[in-house]
């Protein structure tokens, strides 16, 4: 036996205000045509003002907590992925572990922008499996609305804020691809690519927060051949087909990425979980949050094997695959 990191529960949040293609088109230059042909976005949820991350990431947390049936003080890490923090420091995971009243264990971020979430699984992952931590609570949160450049059409009509979360556990296995948990996790980086999507800005630096800035087409360029080879690295370390995968739950940046991901995996369209239309691109929280819907409507069950993909600035991206 061996062990394993099994999910326990799943729980997600989105801000009240949501933002349509419309609503947009009255303040920048773009309308609901164009936004929806080039990205498959209607719409985005977008952050109260007083709303941080962390107030996203809370509540998320108290959901995967009561799915699971776990009292806050069972849990004994936290990871947090984001890309914007309520401040530069502390992490954002401690102002979580504080509003659980969790006052054991450790709490810290995890910063790899769209690829947040996956690396946050690796690194949670690990722990548990050198028994460094017993229960751990993985979040996913952004609240990039606060980093957009709102006369930038190329950018501000694609972003979203949300959470999302898991609740892990060391649980022993046989070792097979056929038991719950985690079967591997898969991150990789290459920095060159620095100048294709980045924030202007940052404590040693300018001392601002500033704006995100993208070049679109080499992201999306990207994002397919890297995409590609994140998830074939997942299969070859399971010694799996894609003709095993149940649901791929991609991150949600554009949905021409998501279904050229299907495509790749001869995955039929209903076993692509997308939720792009209704969030956007909510970064590190993206995966969790579209992973939490199809958990709640009945979409994943226990036994499915669900495969996770993502990219983001840096450049980084990475995969992972749950037997759920």
């Amino acid at each position: 036996m061996a062990l394993r990191s099994q999910v326990l529960g799943s729980g997600s949040y989105l801000p009240t205000r949501i933002v349509t293609n419309a609503e947009l088109a009255e303040t920048v230059d773009t309308n609901d045509a164009w936004i929806r042909q080039r990205t498959g976005i209607e719409q985005r949820h977008i952050a109260a003002e007083g709303e941080m991350t962390s107030d996203l990431a809370l509540v998320a947390a108290r959901r995967a907590l009561a799915a699971a049936g776990i009292q806050a003080d069972e849990v004994d890490l936290i990871v947090c992925a984001t890309s914007t923090p309520d401040e530069t420091f502390p992490a954002t995971a401690t102002r979580v572990q504080a509003g659980l009243g969790m006052t054991r264990g450790a709490a810290f971020d995890v910063q790899a922008v769209c690829s947040g979430f996956v690396y946050g699984l690796a690194v949670a992952n690990n722990f548990l499996l050198s028994g460094q931590a017993k229960t751990a609570l993985l979040i996913g949160a952004e609240t990039f609305s606060r980093i957009l450049d709102w006369t930038d059409r190329g950018t501000c009509v694609l972003f979203g804020d949300g959470a999302g979360a898991l609740l892990l556990r060391a649980g022993e296995a046989a070792g097979t691809n056929r038991d719950r948990g985690v079967l591997s996790t898969h991150i990789f980086s290459d920095g060159r690519h620095h100048d294709a999507l980045y924030v202007d800005g940052g404590p040693s630096s300018t001392g601002t927060t500033g704006h995100l800035r993208m070049q679109g087409q080499e992201v999306f360029r990207h994002a397919v051949v890297r995409m590609a080879e994140a998830i074939d690295s997942a299969l070859a370390a399971n010694d799996l087909t894609p003709g095993d995968i149940d649901w791929l739950v991609p991150h949600q940046a554009n949905r021409r990425i998501i279904e050229a991901m299907g495509k790749r995996l001869n995955l039929p369209a209903d076993r692509l979980v997308i939720t792009v239309n209704r969030h956007a691109n909510t970064s590190a929280a993206s995966i969790p949050l579209a992973m939490d819907e199809a958990v709640r409507d009945g979409r994943i069950r226990p036994g499915d094997l669900v495969l996770l993909d993502a990219m983001g600035g840096g450049f980084t991206w990475g995969s992972a695959l749950l037997r759920w």
